[in-house]
């Protein structure tokens, strides 16, 4: 049979570079970093990474991660509940309660299975998921491993989340679900509306951190932390392989019950090897780091604002943020993949983002700022950009 459905994937695969959606990936021989090479000997700056803080080649954690080959060795060769567990993983998941200001944390592979074991262990028929509609895709997966009832509302409109609410009021526990920083777009949600309403109509709220710890709230924390909500939001999910450190790894952190649970029925969470030692006494490192001193976090802030503020005076249509994600609007899937060449062409890394990874026509290239990022490297991104930007016509 392979013969005849090889034919059938070659059919798809050709239409999808005919309509210039195929993804090509790029290959890189150094660490990870504001300047990268690529397997091509061409040095580039990269802003398209979710190294907000710099932190993927960071010493300290790169030393923190060797001490712990050489004591705890490489893995652990187990999942967590048959001889998985190890003194550093325990270690962890209290420092990441500590700075969410939660009860308990539980690890996972990564926040996709953070994400994917979180709703049916602890929901059924008789509940309600009421889901961002820009929620990432792990959300999404998750809620469809879940019987409980869905419900869906439009991206930040507090007004469909409360008719969804109301709608839902027939079922035992209700369940509100959204991203931190929606990472296409990179809006933050109106947590504290959210909040609001889950009270009024009894209700719990769960968020995924992933794009916005490390990154939101004045020392990192996160939407809970801008929105003075900290400790008040029942679950929040997330990954060590952003901000924090850029490696591997996803936890959910939040109230106690909640967890144990988790670690009870969690199949992504039961059925998976735990986190290799070296990347939790990393994430030990750089949540220490991140706890003295606000550093990163601030010159994150600022190189955001300035690259904004630049490149929305030369002329592009740019999605407001209050994150690092700065989103260049194209609308046009071939265009993005233009663009995104001839950038590289000119020393910046960037990808072109459309259909199916966002809505048809909502094509665009990402920009992803980092702490790493020096004002020589924002100000050649800006320069390409608006050179580029009139050779396409995109810039009048």
């Amino acid at each position: 049979m392979y013969d005849s459905y090889r034919d059938h994937l070659a059919i798809q695969l050709e239409e999808i570079r005919e309509a210039g959606l195929y993804k090509n990936e790029r290959v890189i021989v150094s660490p990870q970093g504001a300047e990268i090479t690529l397997n091509t000997g061409q040095k580039v700056l990269n802003f398209c990474a979710n190294n907000y803080l710099g932190l993927s080649a960071n010493k300290k954690l790169v030393e923190a991660a060797k001490e712990a080959l050489d004591t705890h060795g490489y893995g652990m060769s187990s999942v967590r509940f048959i001889c998985g567990t190890g003194d550093l993983h325990k270690k962890l998941e209290k420092k990441i309660a500590d700075f969410f200001g939660t009860e308990d944390t539980i690890l996972y592979a990564a926040c996709f299975d953070a994400n994917g074991g979180v709703f049916e262990p602890l929901l059924t028929s008789d509940d309600a998921i009421i889901s961002d509609s820009l929620n990432h895709a792990s959300i999404i997966d998750g809620v469809r491993l879940c019987k409980a009832n869905r419900y869906r509302y439009e991206n930040a409109d507090m007004d469909d989340l409360e008719a969804q609410l109301q709608q839902a009021q027939e079922h035992r526990f209700r369940l509100i679900v959204t991203d931190g920083v929606f990472s296409m777009d990179g809006n933050v949600a109106p947590l504290g509306k959210i909040y609001e309403l889950a009270s009024k109509y009894n209700a719990m709220v769960m968020v995924d951190e992933s794009h916005s710890a490390g990154v939101v709230g004045e020392t990192g924390r996160g939407v809970t932390e801008l929105y003075n909500l900290r400790g008040k939001i029942e679950i929040i999910t997330g990954t060590l392989g952003k901000a924090f450190g850029g490696a591997i790894g996803g936890f959910t952190t939040g109230k106690r019950e909640i967890i144990e649970m988790l670690r009870q029925r969690s199949r992504p969470y039961l059925f998976s090897n735990s986190i290799p030692p070296l990347v939790a006494a990393a994430g030990l490192k750089m949540i220490e780091m991140m706890t003295e001193t606000n550093e990163l976090q601030d010159r994150l802030h600022h190189n955001t604002k300035y690259f904004m503020e630049k490149m929305l005076k030369a002329g592009f249509d740019i999605k407001p943020t209050q994150s690092a994600i700065c989103a260049v609007m194209l609308y046009d899937a071939k265009l993005s993949q233009e663009l995104a060449s001839r950038l590289l062409n000119e020393g910046i890394y960037v990808i072109g983002f459309y259909y199916p990874v966002v809505p048809k026509g909502q094509a665009r290239i990402r920009v992803q700022l980092s702490a790493a990022h020096e004002t020589v490297h924002l100000d050649k991104a800006i320069a390409a950009f608006t050179k580029v930007g009139k050779e396409l016509g995109i810039l009048k």
